[in-house]
């Protein structure tokens, strides 16, 4: 048997005051086995589709070691040392978060077309600052990878070892584990996910373009001979690489896919894939949301992508079942502010809102079946499915947001700008930074400010109106932005409650904006 090497990671996943998980891919089966402070701990490997991994939790803080059957294999000789650091009584001091990164080179060519990779100069920068400095926690909203939008790389991987369709995306669970491979391990990467815990929910590149936009959307699709493999290929990838390191020990114990894995005799492919295409099919019996208490804050990070109710008429943003799960995290105690972490932004700039729940009204007949179908063809060409494109769910959770009596923080990316927006009189916020390394073009951006902050606020409501769409049961407006240079931003949740976007240049991380939240 070949010497195991390390594939991807580690990546530090799940923290709390008590525990850490570690997750890894590795080349062969093997133990995997974490040493941190004064703990040890050790995880056999469990194999899917020919890959191998394992999550190992640990229960000290302080530098760590990873081996595989007994030869350490991190950290790289060349850099620091990876650190856990666990959650104090107060929850964490510094939430780091954003969306949209795709994974090509750091050459001159790239760093034209895609700008500078800021999560990359931001982990070069931990390296040489003190760990008093770091975030304590790394949200990534969505759009991780780029399944419908390879690089150079990717195509020669696929073009290598297949012919058939689709030639220029992803297209079963090897080709996603390569392109998780190649998101995860430049150097400086691997070291900033090995030290900084994340947390992980998906959007709609992760699979596709648009992915359940609507039931119009999911019916052409069905249609496509090669769709069945690759979301089924796409959602068991998610589980593996960014879920499964979502949830605590005793979620993953609750979850029972886990232990079904690792007892399988040989590779479990069928068991995750069986999962995969019944969580695309019934979407209500399987949650990739997840909360967690941090101290005096309480995180809740929603899918608001798989668990979308697609019915004509009775759009929702989540089903019956995620809303009611949804409901009860905010109505726990404890918690005196709330950070609520979904891809798409809940408030947007209110033209473009309003334009969104015009077009989903005309989308469902309001004037008429041949109007619908222009409607419906809008909604896909211009991505207008974010939560204003679910009215009745975006009424739902404003109420729901204002009885809850706490500031409520919402985190989100998607759109490839950053901005800030507040309710008027209520303590709702809506942060998004987007993209970590994916800008949009000058012509638009351009687009973008005239559309969204021009053109769309002077019609947008008259829009709304001529459809007979009732106001919001909230009003808000954009206090700062939009910004749309590749950005990575930290929220603070310590003294004074405030936001800093950065971005990067190629030799420094360099401030766009702070804004203090009032809470």
């Amino acid at each position: 048997m070949d010497v195991p090497e390390l594939v991807v990671g580690p990546l530090l996943r799940y923290v709390d005051g008590t525990s850490a998980s570690i997750w890894v891919e590795t080349s062969e089966p093997c133990e995997v086995t974490v040493e941190a402070g004064r703990a040890r701990a050790s995880a056999r490997t469990f194999t899917v589709h020919g890959h191998h991994y394992a999550i190992v939790d640990v229960t000290d803080s302080g530098t760590y070691e990873v081996s595989l059957d007994g030869e350490t294999v991190w950290p790289l000789p060349d850099h620091p040392p990876s650190r856990i650091r666990l959650l104090g009584p107060d929850g964490p001091r510094k939430v780091m978060f954003g969306s949209c990164r795709t994974s090509v080179p750091h050459d001159v060519i790239h760093t034209i077309s895609h700008g500078v990779d800021v999560l990359r100069s931001y982990g070069c920068r931990m390296m040489e600052t003190s760990e008093e400095q770091w975030p304590d926690m790394l949200l990534l909203l969505g759009d991780q990878v780029y399944a419908d939008e390879p690089s150079a790389e990717m195509l020669e991987f696929i073009k290598n070892r297949r012919d058939d369709e689709p030639k220029t995306e992803i297209a079963d669970f090897e080709e996603y584990a390569e392109l998780y491979r190649v998101a995860w391990s430049d150097p400086e990467i691997r070291w900033l996910l090995s030290t900084v815990p994340t947390a992980m929910i998906f959007d709609d590149h992760d699979l596709r373009d648009d992915w359940n936009t609507s039931a119009d959307w999911r019916e052409k699709m069905a249609a496509v001979e090669w769709w069945p493999r690759r979301v089924v290929a796409g959602l068991g990838a998610y589980w593996v690489y960014q879920h499964l390191g979502n949830m605590s020990p005793a979620e993953r114990d609750a979850d029972g896919l886990l232990g079904k894995l690792c007892a399988a005799e040989g590779d479990g492919a069928e068991i995750l894939d069986t999962f995969a295409a019944h969580a695309d099919a019934v979407p209500s019996d399987s949650r990739w949301s997840y909360a967690r208490d941090l101290g005096s804050t309480r995180l809740i990070m929603i899918d608001s992508r798989c668990a979308r109710q697609l019915i004509p008429g009775d759009r929702r943003m989540l089903d019956p079942v995620e809303w009611e799960w949804l409901t009860e995290q905010l109505a726990r105690e404890g918690a005196e502010r709330i950070l609520l972490g979904t891809s798409v932004p809940f408030l947007l700039p209110s033209g473009i809102h309003h334009v969104q729940t015009w077009n989903e009204a005309l989308a469902q007949g309001a004037w008429g079946r041949r109007v619908a179908r222009w409607a419906e063809w809008l909604r896909q060409a211009l991505d207008l499915e974010h939560w204003s494109a679910f009215r009745r769910s975006f009424e739902d959770l404003a109420r729901l947001l204002t009885r809850t009596g706490k500031p409520v923080i919402i985190l989100s990316g998607d759109i490839h700008y950053s901005y800030a927006a507040r309710a008027r009189k209520h303590p709702i916020h809506q942060l998004v930074c987007s993209p970590i390394r994916n800008p949009l073009s000058r012509t638009l951006r351009l687009a973008n400010i005239v559309a969204q902050f021009g053109i769309a606020t002077l019609i947008g409501g008259f829009l709304a109106r001529t459809a007979r769409i009732p106001r919001p049961p909230i009003r808000w407006r954009i206090t700062d932005g939009p910004w749309f240079s590749n950005a990575i931003a930290t929220l603070s949740l310590e003294g004074p409650v405030s936001v800093r976007w950065e971005t990067a240049s190629t030799t420094e991380v360099i401030d766009v904006a702070t804004v203090e939240l009032p809470v």
